[in-house]
């Protein structure tokens, strides 16, 4: 998939971008740019992807991003309801140059560090700071302002969030080589219920086989086939959780052949098997 450049152009009377956007579905390309970005979905599900990695997201989904870091949510399947987010951008000099150093705001530097990797906080600060996200769209200037500040304050003293993508992943791609990363995943977004091979993965980007197995690995840290049963699993579990289908059936629906190597697969990403999943999700949706 290519990660394309996209701009922030904020109003210049503004330091800072804020907007609630509604939207049939998410389908943004995946794309970088060179302002922080903190984002709370609303509502919609599908996948996420941060850099190298990728993951389930639905509503209350709050992660932080920093500049130049890939990123998209993809929509997934039929919504209900239209997708609906709200997403802050900012400069790293928004508020002058070195305002980071002032003793004011020291407190948002471990935060800006890790959001170099991307950081998704767990639900509960979502659901704690989602009346502040909503009300900070229609605030004036300076409110809007003292609303951010104190937003980013209430996330550097979590300690409620994972780091998402690996923190030696390096975006420093050409232009070929983005393509030939959107091609292949579009594809998988599109094929994994099916079976694929290596030869025609790399046909379409027009590489051997074995240079493609290095390019892939070398770019996102993984080689394609531990991606592609990560993803495959990621839909498994959707499956497992959304639906009371028997798991022999979601088995063959996500694409694979032999039951026995998909449970090996689940164990291996999800540490159980995927009776034990579905039921842990059970006794914990009825408590």
């Amino acid at each position: 998939m290519r990660a394309q450049y996209n701009p922030i152009s904020p109003l210049e009377s503004n330091s800072f971008k804020a907007e609630y956007q509604v939207r049939e579905k998410f389908d943004t390309p995946w794309h970088y740019h060179s302002e922080f970005e903190l984002t709370l979905i609303l509502s919609s599900n599908g996948v996420r992807y941060v850099g190298n990695h990728f993951e389930d997201f639905c509503e209350h989904d709050l992660v932080l991003l920093g500049p130049n870091l890939p990123h998209c949510w993809t929509t997934i399947g039929p919504q209900s309801v239209p997708a609906r987010a709200i997403v802050i951008q900012w400069k790293e000099d928004f508020l002058g140059k070195d305002w980071i150093n002032c003793k004011e705001f020291q407190i948002f530097k471990h935060l800006f560090k890790l959001s170099q990797e991307g950081v998704r906080f767990d639900e509960p600060v979502a659901l704690k700071l989602k009346e502040k996200f909503i009300k900070l769209v229609d605030l004036q200037p300076l409110n809007k302002l003292t609303s951010l500040l104190e937003i980013l304050q209430e996330l550097s003293f979590s300690t409620h969030f994972q780091t998402l993508c690996d923190p030696d992943f390096k975006y420093k791609l050409n232009h070929m080589d983005n393509e030939r990363l959107r091609t292949v995943f579009q594809f998988v977004d599109r094929h994994f219920s099916k079976k694929v091979t290596l030869k025609e993965l790399s046909e379409m980007v027009y590489m051997t086989e074995e240079s493609f197995s290095r390019f892939f690995s070398k770019v996102m840290n993984k080689p394609f086939f531990f991606f592609l049963n990560e993803y495959r699993i990621n839909m498994a579990c959707n499956l497992l959780l959304e639906t009371d289908r028997p798991v022999s059936d979601i088995c063959y629906e996500v694409g694979y052949e032999s039951f026995p190597f998909f449970y090996r697969q689940f164990k291996k990403f999800k540490n159980c098997t995927p009776q034990k999943f579905r039921k842990q999700y059970l006794t914990f949706k009825s408590s």
